[in-house]
């Protein structure tokens, strides 16, 4: 199509989702901002507008169907018919297991997995009318490989991955133009550290390498632009992780039952007063705007992905960059 696309973004108000609406912004496409919190939402309209884009900030909970359906709603009498929506809105809990409560893992999926299934619904009830349209899903390695500390999170990328994969056949069985596909991430640095709740004893942290959510970003808008793709990956760590766990499992869950605690934290005690977004939004009205970027912009993240660029050119070159990772994460694991 020709002219600014119509793009809705969930949990836009920071992290990777505030980068991708932002980016969708200063190409000149119209942007729904879909989050909780109102500083992070009016910040990221302000910036789009900056640069000439159009943005609508919608509050709501993708937690709850009727308010998801109420956004596109909105956004249709507002800006004109859907052509992307975007799912990147997530809560967690940094904890082991036995430390989490059955409320708490319940919201995490609730906005995780169930978040998306409410957006894509939405979404879909809209584009197939049209017979056109992208849904793209922002997942993470731990879509296919779980880690300790984040059961709950797992357990939700895990859901994403198998929805995704089954409503694309549905898709293709019933010859839709509409296209659905996944962005799978490494390690990114955004505020999710200083804002999950947290029971660990030390800051919360991503296992290097780090990635900055531009790298993210403009993974998504590339799927957004070229969703026949079922999946991209970001980052080696991730095309890594993907393969080894799908070489050597059993070796991998042992790998990370001895390094994923100490992996996961920093050296620094957790600060007590860190908010936490599981239940009310970090950047509410007494809150503050936490922007795109985390607390690890000092660790030198990464701004470039070759292996999204070899996702994005799949074939030999895709290939050999995932033989060449998986065989680095095997090598690594063993001489640990």
């Amino acid at each position: 199509m020709t002219g600014p696309r119509v793009v809705v973004v969930t949990g836009a108000s920071g992290g990777v989702g505030r980068a991708c609406a932002e980016a969708f912004g200063r190409r000149g496409d119209k942007v729904a901002l879909v989050a909780r919190g109102s500083k992070g939402l009016d910040a990221a309209a302000k910036t789009i507008e900056a640069c000439g884009g159009t943005a609508l900030a919608v509050p709501a909970d993708v937690a709850h169907a009727d308010e998801v359906e109420g956004v596109a709603e909105r956004v249709e009498a507002e800006l004109g018919p859907i052509d992307v929506w975007v799912n990147a809105a997530f809560t967690s809990v940094f904890a082991p297991f036995d430390r989490v409560e059955p409320d708490e893992f319940r919201r995490v999926v609730e906005v995780d997995l169930l978040g998306y299934v409410y957006g894509t619904m939405a979404a879909l009830a809209r584009m197939k009318r049209r017979n056109r349209g992208a849904i793209v899903q922002v997942g993470s390695a731990l879509a296919y490989r779980g880690i300790p500390l984040q059961t709950a999170y797992c357990a939700a990328k895990h859901g994403i991955q198998g929805f995704t994969e089954a409503l694309r056949c549905e898709l293709l069985h019933e010859g839709s133009a509409v296209r659905t596909t996944m962005v799978q991430l490494p390690a990114v640095n955004t505020p999710q550290f200083s804002w999950v709740l947290s029971r660990l004893p030390r800051q919360a942290q991503p296992v290097a390498p780090i990635y900055q959510p531009e790298v993210a970003a403009k993974a998504v808008l590339y799927a957004a632009d070229h969703p026949k793709r079922r999946e991209y990956w970001v980052g080696g760590s991730t095309v890594g992780t993907l393969i080894a766990n799908a070489v050597a499992p059993g070796l991998l869950d042992r790998y990370l039952a001895r390094t994923g605690f100490k992996s996961q934290q920093t050296d620094q005690p957790r600060d007590p007063r860190q908010p936490a977004n599981l239940w009310e939004p970090a950047d509410d009205e007494s809150g503050h705007d936490f922007g795109a970027h985390g607390q690890f912009d000092e660790d030198d993240p990464k701004y470039r992905s070759p292996q999204l660029w070899a996702s994005q050119h799949h074939g030999v070159l895709a290939l050999a960059g995932a033989a060449v990772a998986a065989t680095a994460a095997v090598v690594r694991m063993r001489m640990r």
